[in-house]
């Protein structure tokens, strides 16, 4: 027999034999005053042991629970124990266009948040990272020693290669030169794709070489700019470069045999890829290790300090009554062999509660208590209930999400309603995408099982999906419509207003016309050298010398006139070159009635007649008083 925990012998069994020694010397208060002979004649014969014997079971049962503490064990052989698994290379891009944000916080950081996730998966398989940009280097080599290698990756940084760009051919050829337990090396890239778009040499290299690629994409396919760590942006000549997740890659990993997946914000976009590696990777005997087989007896001095412990508390003179029983003890003791059934007991209260709380339509604490209770203990049927809870609480993105994580491949049935609720709550959504995501998952649970329920909401969904998708094709067309009708409008209101000011300039050069004409016939009446005397004739000539000036004044007028018929021409020219470009364009461009107006005053202006001086005064009032156009 040998002690697996010898130290407890070596630290508790000296202070307790002390103790005890320290008891037995003490004497009992009334043997001071009485002798022995005395004490025996007085006392009363009463069954019960006496206290040296209670305090020796006592030290005896004390000594049986450090023994069982050391915990006895006999040999029984020897066994050998093989660690079988597989060898996963990771190879993180760390190149300059990792530094993207177009997910957060960048692509570089969120890379290497999945590659420590996938290696804390590894219990049984080893790993190894590389890193790679234009060059490539071995960051850790094949090893069981997780928490080095995921030291090594969090420390990696753009900064670790100096050259730019991405070579992935270069990468491979790193991958070749490092040793594994098999011929196939299986490879996980995470890399935004570099920016080529024919991977055919990548892929006939990696074919001829046996590795087999897995792609995790890091970015999104919108893209965005890159910020270097001073915070400027990353150009090329005098260009921002715009960084986006090439999914050419992809190409690279369906060619060879392995799985390309593009990253999502949960850790589902890992453990899919996890399992898809396991699943079609080679798994060989690792290491192995002979250990010994014992078989443990520390049962049998806890029975033994039981049973004593039971003696000597029975034996307790009856003069004292005590309460407690026995059986306290033992569950006192079973209690505190038995930690974890506390926790059970008490996560069972929380449990039921949710159910009450849930049977009373109080979904909202329902919901809260499965989700915490779900990501504690990681348990599916959990869960599923705080996707129930959800759903009936109308919030769907979030019983969606807990429905995702509630993994009920063992429970065919439970399997079946998750995805016919998954169903439920896509449907409620209502648009045309989640619609033909919801008849997905009806599908799918009906394969699992038959269901009435399930079978009419599909159909039910499937009519929703075409009544939305007819709906949609009408609002496009109506929106069609509305556009062509509205050009056409735009384009008749420019007809229409070019013509109505061809009619005004033409009435008022028709105006202008009669008014010189009738100016013209009175100059001539008036002019008449045989009907009149000389001082007739002066006055005459002064009329004339008046009238000639009005005339000039109507022919500045009406030069000033046509020069802003130019000018409103011109504008008409541009509006019509403009073609459809909407009625409030073209009121932009037309030249309004006001602005003619000060045109027309603006030219006046340099004139110096003897009608314009009378008018001054007044046409500086209006201007004062006049709003701006």
């Amino acid at each position: 027999m040998t002690f697996l925990h010898p130290e407890f012998l070596y630290y508790l069994l000296p202070p307790l034999t002390m103790v005890y020694l320290f008891i037995l010397m003490q004497k009992e208060s009334h043997d001071h005053y009485f002798s022995k002979e005395i004490i025996n004649k007085l006392r009363v014969n009463s069954n019960s042991l006496t206290l040296k014997t209670r305090n020796s079971l006592l030290f005896l049962a004390g000594l049986l629970i450090i023994l069982a503490s050391a915990e006895p064990v006999l040999k029984d052989g020897k066994i050998r124990v093989k660690a079988i698994g597989g060898d996963i290379l990771i190879a993180l891009d760390i190149s300059d266009s990792m530094l993207a944000s177009d997910v957060y916080p960048n692509r570089l950081e969120l890379a290497k948040k999945k590659a420590l996730e996938l290696i804390d998966k590894t219990t049984k398989d080893r790993v190894g990272v590389i890193a790679f940009a234009k060059n490539s280097y071995l960051v850790s080599p094949i090893s069981f020693d997780t928490k080095t290698v995921s030291f090594l990756l969090s420390k990696l940084d753009t900064s670790s290669i100096t050259q730019k760009g991405t070579d992935i051919l270069t990468m491979l050829k790193t991958v070749v030169k490092t040793n594994t337990s098999t011929d196939k090396k299986y490879l996980l890239i995470l890399s935004d794709g570099s920016d080529d778009t024919d991977f055919s040499a990548e892929i006939n290299f990696a074919k001829e070489n046996g590795v087999i690629v897995f792609v995790l994409g890091i970015g999104t396919e919108l893209g965005t700019s890159i910020k270097k760590k001073d915070g400027s942006l990353i150009k090329y000549n005098d260009k921002v470069i715009i960084s986006k997740l090439n999914e050419s890659i992809s190409e690279l990993a369906i060619h060879t045999g392995g799985v390309y997946i593009q990253n999502t914000t949960s850790s589902q976009d890992v453990e899919a890829m996890f399992s898809e590696i396991i699943s079609n990777s080679e798994h060989k005997e690792l290491k192995s290790q002979e250990i010994e087989r014992y078989v443990a007896l520390f049962y049998y001095p806890i029975i033994l300090a039981i049973l004593i412990l039971l003696i000597a508390f029975n034996s307790i003179s009856k003069r004292v009554e005590h309460n407690i029983p026995a059986s306290a003890f033992i569950l006192f003791f079973m209690i505190l062999s038995s930690t974890p059934s506390v926790a059970d007991i008490l996560d069972f209260r929380k449990l039921a509660d949710a159910k009450k709380s849930y049977d009373a339509k109080d979904y909202n604490s329902s919901a809260k208590i499965y989700d915490e209770y779900a990501r504690k203990t990681n348990n599916a049927e959990a869960y599923y209930n705080a996707g129930n809870s959800y759903y009936k609480e109308k919030q769907y993105i979030k019983a969606l999400s807990a429905y995702s994580f509630a993994r009920l491949e063992d429970n065919k049935e439970l399997r079946a309603k998750k995805l016919s609720n998954m169903g439920n709550a896509l449907a409620r959504l209502g648009t045309i995408n989640t619609l033909e995501r919801a008849i997905k998952h009806y599908e799918v649970s009906l394969r699992l099982k038959e269901d009435q329920f399930t079978r009419e909401n599909l159909e039910a969904v499937k009519k929703a999906l075409e009544e939305n998708k007819k709906k949609e094709e009408k609002e496009d067309g109506q929106k069609d419509k509305d556009k062509k009708y509205s050009q056409q409008k735009t384009d008749e209101s420019g007809d229409a207003s070019d013509e109505a000011d061809d009619k005004n300039n033409k009435n008022k050069n028709q105006k202008n016309k009669n008014k010189n004409n009738s100016e013209g016939k009175k100059t001539d009446n008036k002019v008449n050298p045989n009907s009149k005397k000389n001082s007739d004739d002066s006055k005459s000539d002064e009329n004339e010398g008046n009238n000639n000036d009005g005339s000039n004044n109507d022919n500045d007028n009406d030069e000033s006139q046509e020069k802003v018929r130019e000018l409103k021409d011109k504008n008409k020219k541009e509006v019509k070159n403009q073609g459809n470009s909407g009625k409030s364009n073209l009121k932009l461009q037309q030249m309004s009635d006001l602005e003619e107006a000060k045109w027309v005053k603006k030219l006046n202006s340099k004139q110096n007649t003897y009608l314009y001086r009378l008018n001054k005064e007044m046409i500086e009032n209006e201007e004062k008083n006049e709003k701006p156009w």
